[in-house]
Protein backbone atom coordinates (compact mmCIF):
# COMPACT_ATOMS: atom_id res chain seq x y z
CA UNK A 1 0.00 0.00 0.00
CA UNK A 2 1.19 3.52 -0.71
CA UNK A 3 3.27 5.74 2.50
CA UNK A 4 1.60 8.88 2.11
CA UNK A 5 5.08 11.85 2.23
CA UNK A 6 4.86 14.95 3.00
CA UNK A 7 7.83 16.37 0.56
CA UNK A 8 9.62 19.92 -1.01
CA UNK A 9 8.90 19.63 -4.53
CA UNK A 10 10.20 21.98 -7.48
CA UNK A 11 7.58 22.47 -9.82
CA UNK A 12 10.31 23.73 -12.56
CA UNK A 13 13.55 25.44 -12.68
CA UNK A 14 14.06 27.97 -10.17
CA UNK A 15 11.02 27.98 -8.99
CA UNK A 16 10.66 27.75 -5.37
CA UNK A 17 10.39 24.77 -2.92
CA UNK A 18 6.48 24.14 -2.24
CA UNK A 19 5.18 21.84 -0.07
CA UNK A 20 2.58 18.67 -1.08
CA UNK A 21 1.47 15.60 -0.01
CA UNK A 22 2.69 12.99 -2.13
CA UNK A 23 1.93 8.94 -2.82
CA UNK A 24 5.25 7.29 -2.15
CA UNK A 25 4.91 3.69 -4.34
CA UNK A 26 5.80 0.19 -2.48
CA UNK A 27 9.45 -0.63 -2.26
CA UNK A 28 10.51 -3.14 -4.89
CA UNK A 29 12.79 -6.00 -3.72
CA UNK A 30 15.84 -4.07 -3.44
CA UNK A 31 14.72 -1.05 -2.00
CA UNK A 32 13.80 0.33 1.66
CA UNK A 33 11.34 2.87 3.03
CA UNK A 34 13.03 5.11 5.29
CA UNK A 35 11.27 7.84 7.85
CA UNK A 36 13.30 10.15 6.83
CA UNK A 37 14.66 12.49 10.67
CA UNK A 38 17.11 14.62 9.22
CA UNK A 39 18.16 15.64 5.67
CA UNK A 40 21.52 17.99 4.93
CA UNK A 41 20.80 20.85 1.96
CA UNK A 42 23.73 20.91 -0.34
CA UNK A 43 24.28 22.93 -3.16
CA UNK A 44 23.63 20.12 -5.62
CA UNK A 45 19.92 20.25 -4.52
CA UNK A 46 19.85 24.22 -5.34
CA UNK A 47 21.50 22.95 -8.63
CA UNK A 48 18.69 20.78 -9.67
CA UNK A 49 16.39 23.31 -8.20
CA UNK A 50 18.24 26.02 -10.81
CA UNK A 51 18.22 23.44 -13.76
CA UNK A 52 21.81 23.51 -14.21
CA UNK A 53 21.75 19.31 -13.56
CA UNK A 54 20.03 17.53 -16.17
CA UNK A 55 17.36 16.25 -13.06
CA UNK A 56 13.58 16.45 -14.82
CA UNK A 57 11.10 18.78 -12.66
CA UNK A 58 8.42 18.67 -11.09
CA UNK A 59 10.41 16.77 -8.82
CA UNK A 60 11.97 16.19 -5.49
CA UNK A 61 15.63 16.77 -4.69
CA UNK A 62 17.18 15.93 -1.14
CA UNK A 63 20.47 13.32 -0.94
CA UNK A 64 22.05 13.32 2.39
CA UNK A 65 18.71 11.64 4.39
CA UNK A 66 19.23 9.94 7.67
CA UNK A 67 16.22 8.01 9.10
CA UNK A 68 14.38 5.07 10.29
CA UNK A 69 13.99 1.97 8.25
CA UNK A 70 10.39 1.04 8.07
CA UNK A 71 9.91 -1.89 5.50
CA UNK A 72 12.16 -3.37 3.21
CA UNK A 73 11.63 -5.39 -0.28
CA UNK A 74 11.96 -8.76 -0.26
CA UNK A 75 15.66 -9.54 -1.39
CA UNK A 76 17.09 -6.66 1.60
CA UNK A 77 19.17 -8.18 3.90
CA UNK A 78 21.38 -5.57 5.09
CA UNK A 79 19.15 -3.32 7.17
CA UNK A 80 15.50 -4.35 8.94
CA UNK A 81 12.96 -2.48 9.80
CA UNK A 82 13.95 -0.34 13.15
CA UNK A 83 17.39 0.15 12.12
CA UNK A 84 18.57 4.07 11.46
CA UNK A 85 20.32 4.62 8.59
CA UNK A 86 22.13 7.08 6.72
CA UNK A 87 21.34 7.56 2.90
CA UNK A 88 23.73 7.88 -0.15
CA UNK A 89 24.49 8.11 -3.48
CA UNK A 90 23.53 5.07 -5.68
CA UNK A 91 25.22 2.54 -7.93
CA UNK A 92 24.29 0.01 -10.29
CA UNK A 93 26.58 -3.02 -8.13
CA UNK A 94 27.52 -4.84 -11.44
CA UNK A 95 30.07 -2.47 -13.55
CA UNK A 96 33.53 -3.15 -13.29
CA UNK A 97 33.88 0.27 -10.49
CA UNK A 98 31.25 -1.83 -8.65
CA UNK A 99 32.51 -5.00 -8.37
CA UNK A 100 35.81 -3.36 -7.82
CA UNK A 101 34.20 -1.62 -5.17
CA UNK A 102 34.75 1.67 -6.17
CA UNK A 103 30.86 2.70 -6.62
CA UNK A 104 31.72 6.46 -6.98
CA UNK A 105 33.03 5.32 -10.60
CA UNK A 106 30.03 3.24 -11.26
CA UNK A 107 28.90 3.26 -15.25
CA UNK A 108 25.85 4.77 -14.83
CA UNK A 109 26.44 7.05 -11.72
CA UNK A 110 24.51 10.54 -13.60
CA UNK A 111 21.59 8.32 -14.75
CA UNK A 112 20.88 7.09 -11.37
CA UNK A 113 21.77 10.45 -9.38
CA UNK A 114 21.01 13.22 -11.10
CA UNK A 115 19.66 12.54 -14.63
CA UNK A 116 16.52 10.20 -15.07
CA UNK A 117 14.48 11.19 -12.21
CA UNK A 118 12.46 7.70 -11.50
CA UNK A 119 14.37 4.18 -10.63
CA UNK A 120 16.56 2.48 -12.54
CA UNK A 121 13.57 0.29 -14.33
CA UNK A 122 12.43 3.76 -15.98
CA UNK A 123 9.01 3.47 -13.29
CA UNK A 124 8.09 6.46 -10.98
CA UNK A 125 8.33 6.17 -7.33
CA UNK A 126 6.45 9.67 -6.72
CA UNK A 127 2.74 10.46 -7.15
CA UNK A 128 0.49 13.36 -6.86
CA UNK A 129 -2.80 12.07 -7.23
CA UNK A 130 -2.26 10.82 -10.82
CA UNK A 131 0.59 12.75 -11.73
CA UNK A 132 3.83 11.68 -11.48
CA UNK A 133 6.62 13.53 -9.55
CA UNK A 134 10.17 13.00 -10.35
CA UNK A 135 12.31 11.30 -7.40
CA UNK A 136 15.48 9.03 -7.17
CA UNK A 137 17.40 11.96 -6.90
CA UNK A 138 20.63 10.55 -5.75
CA UNK A 139 18.64 6.69 -5.44
CA UNK A 140 16.57 9.11 -2.66
CA UNK A 141 14.29 12.06 -3.11
CA UNK A 142 14.72 12.82 0.95
CA UNK A 143 13.41 16.51 1.14
CA UNK A 144 10.62 14.51 2.58
CA UNK A 145 8.84 12.52 5.64
CA UNK A 146 9.38 9.34 3.82
CA UNK A 147 11.48 7.85 1.09
CA UNK A 148 12.08 5.15 -0.96
CA UNK A 149 16.19 4.35 -1.52
CA UNK A 150 18.04 1.09 -2.37
CA UNK A 151 19.57 -1.20 -0.33
CA UNK A 152 22.74 -0.02 -1.71
CA UNK A 153 22.66 3.68 -0.88
CA UNK A 154 21.40 2.57 2.27
CA UNK A 155 23.86 2.63 5.01
CA UNK A 156 23.24 1.26 8.62
CA UNK A 157 24.24 3.88 11.50
CA UNK A 158 26.84 1.43 13.91
CA UNK A 159 26.58 0.91 17.44
CA UNK A 160 29.62 3.41 17.94
CA UNK A 161 27.37 6.19 16.81
CA UNK A 162 24.44 5.33 17.96
CA UNK A 163 24.49 8.61 20.22
CA UNK A 164 25.21 11.15 17.39
CA UNK A 165 22.07 12.70 16.53
CA UNK A 166 20.57 12.19 12.58
CA UNK A 167 21.20 15.72 12.09
CA UNK A 168 24.78 15.85 12.49
CA UNK A 169 25.25 12.15 10.64
CA UNK A 170 23.12 13.54 7.70
CA UNK A 171 25.69 15.41 5.81
CA UNK A 172 28.00 12.46 6.04
CA UNK A 173 26.14 10.92 2.70
CA UNK A 174 27.52 13.44 0.71
CA UNK A 175 29.86 17.00 1.47
CA UNK A 176 31.53 15.19 4.14
CA UNK A 177 32.61 11.50 3.05
CA UNK A 178 33.38 13.93 -0.55
CA UNK A 179 36.25 16.31 1.20
CA UNK A 180 37.34 13.23 3.90
CA UNK A 181 37.56 11.01 1.13
CA UNK A 182 39.35 13.21 -1.41
CA UNK A 183 41.83 12.91 1.79
CA UNK A 184 42.07 9.81 3.48
CA UNK A 185 41.15 7.67 0.34
CA UNK A 186 42.57 9.23 -3.03
CA UNK A 187 45.40 11.74 -1.79
CA UNK A 188 46.83 9.85 1.24
CA UNK A 189 49.23 12.53 2.56
CA UNK A 190 52.42 10.76 4.06
CA UNK A 191 54.35 11.55 6.84
CA UNK A 192 55.27 15.28 7.18
CA UNK A 193 54.03 16.42 3.94
CA UNK A 194 51.97 19.53 3.03
CA UNK A 195 47.88 19.34 2.41
CA UNK A 196 46.35 23.12 0.51
CA UNK A 197 42.71 23.39 0.57
CA UNK A 198 41.17 25.75 -1.61
CA UNK A 199 37.53 26.05 -0.65
CA UNK A 200 36.46 26.55 3.25
CA UNK A 201 32.70 24.74 2.09
CA UNK A 202 31.45 21.62 4.23
CA UNK A 203 33.51 19.21 1.38
CA UNK A 204 36.58 21.55 1.83
CA UNK A 205 36.49 22.11 5.64
CA UNK A 206 35.26 17.98 5.53
CA UNK A 207 39.12 17.64 4.20
CA UNK A 208 40.74 19.60 6.79
CA UNK A 209 39.27 17.71 9.42
CA UNK A 210 40.61 14.23 7.79
CA UNK A 211 43.82 15.50 6.75
CA UNK A 212 44.24 16.75 10.60
CA UNK A 213 44.18 13.02 11.69
CA UNK A 214 47.18 12.49 9.68
CA UNK A 215 51.11 13.30 10.60
CA UNK A 216 51.25 15.98 7.89
CA UNK A 217 53.18 18.67 8.93
CA UNK A 218 51.41 21.81 7.02
CA UNK A 219 47.93 22.18 6.48
CA UNK A 220 47.34 25.38 4.77
CA UNK A 221 42.95 26.67 4.09
CA UNK A 222 42.51 29.32 1.51
CA UNK A 223 39.39 31.28 1.01
CA UNK A 224 37.55 34.29 0.79
CA UNK A 225 35.51 35.27 3.80
CA UNK A 226 36.94 35.86 7.12
CA UNK A 227 34.88 33.72 8.96
CA UNK A 228 35.36 30.35 7.64
CA UNK A 229 39.10 31.06 7.40
CA UNK A 230 38.55 31.06 11.47
CA UNK A 231 36.48 28.20 11.46
CA UNK A 232 39.40 26.71 9.41
CA UNK A 233 41.86 27.32 12.19
CA UNK A 234 39.86 26.26 15.06
CA UNK A 235 39.64 22.54 13.07
CA UNK A 236 43.28 22.24 12.56
CA UNK A 237 44.72 24.49 9.91
CA UNK A 238 48.38 25.53 10.90
CA UNK A 239 47.92 28.66 8.22
CA UNK A 240 44.81 30.10 5.74
CA UNK A 241 45.23 32.73 3.00
CA UNK A 242 42.67 35.49 1.92
CA UNK A 243 42.28 34.96 -1.50
CA UNK A 244 41.16 38.53 -1.68
CA UNK A 245 44.21 39.98 -0.82
CA UNK A 246 46.75 37.40 -1.01
CA UNK A 247 47.89 35.62 -4.13
CA UNK A 248 47.51 32.09 -2.93
CA UNK A 249 50.16 30.31 -5.34
CA UNK A 250 52.55 32.92 -4.21
CA UNK A 251 51.57 32.22 -0.39
CA UNK A 252 51.55 28.44 -0.12
CA UNK A 253 54.90 28.05 -2.12
CA UNK A 254 56.35 30.70 0.46
CA UNK A 255 54.85 28.57 3.29
CA UNK A 256 55.70 25.15 2.09
CA UNK A 257 59.48 26.21 0.25
CA UNK A 258 58.17 25.78 -3.27
CA UNK A 259 55.08 24.28 -3.53
CA UNK A 260 52.38 21.91 -1.81
CA UNK A 261 52.54 18.34 -2.03
CA UNK A 262 48.54 17.92 -2.13
CA UNK A 263 45.78 19.59 -2.75
CA UNK A 264 42.18 19.87 -2.71
CA UNK A 265 39.94 22.04 -4.73
CA UNK A 266 36.35 22.15 -3.68
CA UNK A 267 35.25 25.28 -4.45
CA UNK A 268 34.34 24.98 -8.05
CA UNK A 269 35.68 27.92 -9.34
CA UNK A 270 37.83 27.76 -12.82
CA UNK A 271 39.90 30.57 -11.08
CA UNK A 272 40.66 28.50 -7.97
CA UNK A 273 41.28 25.07 -9.88
CA UNK A 274 44.22 27.14 -12.17
CA UNK A 275 45.50 28.58 -8.70
CA UNK A 276 45.60 24.85 -6.95
CA UNK A 277 47.64 23.35 -9.48
CA UNK A 278 49.85 26.28 -9.95
CA UNK A 279 50.43 26.21 -6.22
CA UNK A 280 51.53 22.30 -6.32
CA UNK A 281 54.84 21.27 -6.10
CA UNK A 282 57.09 19.12 -8.51
CA UNK A 283 55.47 15.67 -8.47
CA UNK A 284 52.53 17.06 -6.39
CA UNK A 285 48.99 15.77 -6.42
CA UNK A 286 45.23 17.40 -6.61
CA UNK A 287 42.00 15.98 -5.78
CA UNK A 288 39.34 17.93 -7.73
CA UNK A 289 35.67 18.20 -6.28
CA UNK A 290 34.43 21.14 -6.42
CA UNK A 291 31.21 20.82 -9.05
CA UNK A 292 30.42 24.01 -11.17
CA UNK A 293 27.52 23.59 -13.68
CA UNK A 294 27.65 21.95 -16.02
CA UNK A 295 29.83 23.43 -19.15
CA UNK A 296 31.99 25.41 -16.82
CA UNK A 297 35.48 24.58 -18.43
CA UNK A 298 39.22 25.87 -16.86
CA UNK A 299 42.55 27.04 -18.67
CA UNK A 300 45.82 25.32 -17.50
CA UNK A 301 49.00 25.50 -17.62
CA UNK A 302 49.67 22.13 -19.62
CA UNK A 303 53.64 22.22 -19.62
CA UNK A 304 53.58 23.42 -15.95
CA UNK A 305 51.33 20.25 -15.25
CA UNK A 306 53.34 17.99 -17.27
CA UNK A 307 57.08 19.02 -16.87
CA UNK A 308 56.53 19.22 -13.32
CA UNK A 309 54.75 15.56 -13.36
CA UNK A 310 51.97 17.17 -11.51
CA UNK A 311 48.95 14.74 -10.80
CA UNK A 312 45.45 15.84 -11.14
CA UNK A 313 42.40 13.74 -10.63
CA UNK A 314 38.42 14.13 -10.38
CA UNK A 315 36.71 12.70 -7.61
CA UNK A 316 33.19 12.08 -6.70
CA UNK A 317 31.76 11.54 -3.46
CA UNK A 318 35.64 10.85 -2.19
CA UNK A 319 36.24 7.23 -3.95
CA UNK A 320 34.77 5.28 -1.17
CA UNK A 321 32.66 2.47 -0.71
CA UNK A 322 30.05 3.37 1.40
CA UNK A 323 29.05 0.71 3.14
CA UNK A 324 32.92 0.92 5.18
CA UNK A 325 33.44 4.61 4.54
CA UNK A 326 30.79 5.85 6.08
CA UNK A 327 30.37 4.03 9.31
CA UNK A 328 34.40 4.69 10.03
CA UNK A 329 33.11 8.23 9.14
CA UNK A 330 30.37 7.47 11.56
CA UNK A 331 32.54 6.05 14.49
CA UNK A 332 34.96 9.43 14.12
CA UNK A 333 32.26 11.93 15.00
CA UNK A 334 31.12 9.81 17.58
CA UNK A 335 34.44 9.96 19.16
CA UNK A 336 34.75 13.96 18.39
CA UNK A 337 37.81 13.27 16.06
CA UNK A 338 35.60 14.62 13.26
CA UNK A 339 33.63 17.10 14.56
CA UNK A 340 30.28 17.88 11.99
CA UNK A 341 28.75 19.30 14.57
CA UNK A 342 30.71 22.58 14.03
CA UNK A 343 29.60 23.25 10.52
CA UNK A 344 25.37 22.26 11.38
CA UNK A 345 22.54 24.47 11.57
CA UNK A 346 19.59 23.24 11.59
CA UNK A 347 16.49 24.08 10.37
CA UNK A 348 12.79 22.63 10.08
CA UNK A 349 12.03 21.07 6.79
CA UNK A 350 9.25 23.44 5.55
CA UNK A 351 12.11 26.70 6.23
CA UNK A 352 14.08 24.48 3.55
CA UNK A 353 14.43 28.47 1.18
CA UNK A 354 15.32 30.35 4.73
CA UNK A 355 17.88 27.90 4.84
CA UNK A 356 19.42 27.82 1.25
CA UNK A 357 19.16 32.12 1.63
CA UNK A 358 21.28 31.62 4.73
CA UNK A 359 23.43 28.99 2.41
CA UNK A 360 24.18 31.73 0.18
CA UNK A 361 25.25 34.24 2.39
CA UNK A 362 26.99 32.54 4.57
CA UNK A 363 24.87 32.76 7.43
CA UNK A 364 24.93 28.98 8.08
CA UNK A 365 27.61 26.49 6.59
CA UNK A 366 25.46 23.38 6.41
CA UNK A 367 21.98 23.48 6.95
CA UNK A 368 20.21 20.27 7.70
CA UNK A 369 16.36 20.09 7.74
CA UNK A 370 14.62 18.16 10.17
CA UNK A 371 11.41 16.50 9.85
CA UNK A 372 8.81 16.24 12.23
CA UNK A 373 9.95 12.62 12.89
CA UNK A 374 12.56 13.79 14.97
CA UNK A 375 12.30 15.40 18.47
CA UNK A 376 15.56 16.58 18.64
CA UNK A 377 15.86 20.51 19.42
CA UNK A 378 17.16 22.52 16.72
CA UNK A 379 20.81 23.55 16.86
CA UNK A 380 21.84 27.40 16.50
CA UNK A 381 23.14 28.73 13.73
CA UNK A 382 27.20 27.67 13.46
CA UNK A 383 29.68 29.33 14.32
CA UNK A 384 30.54 31.11 11.60
CA UNK A 385 27.99 33.71 11.57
Amino acid sequence: MPTKTSAMTVASAGAPFARATLELDDPHPDEVLVRIEAVGLCHLDLAARAGEFPFPLPGVVGHEGVGIVEEVGSEVTTVQPGDRVMLTFDSCGHCRACAAGVPSQCSEFVARNLGNGARPDGCASLYDAEDVVHGNFFGQSSFATHALARERNTVAVPDSAAGVPSFVLAPLGCGVQSGAGAVLNVLRPELSSSVAVFGAGVAGLSAVMAAGLLPIEQLIVVDVLGSRLELARELGASSVIDARITDPVEAIKDLTGGGAGYVVESSGAASALAQAIASLSSGGAAAVIGTPPYGVSASLDMVDVVNNSKQVSGVVQGRGNPSTFLPGLAALVASGRLPVEKLVATFALEQVEDAAEAMATGAALKPVLLTENTSRTPWPLSSIL
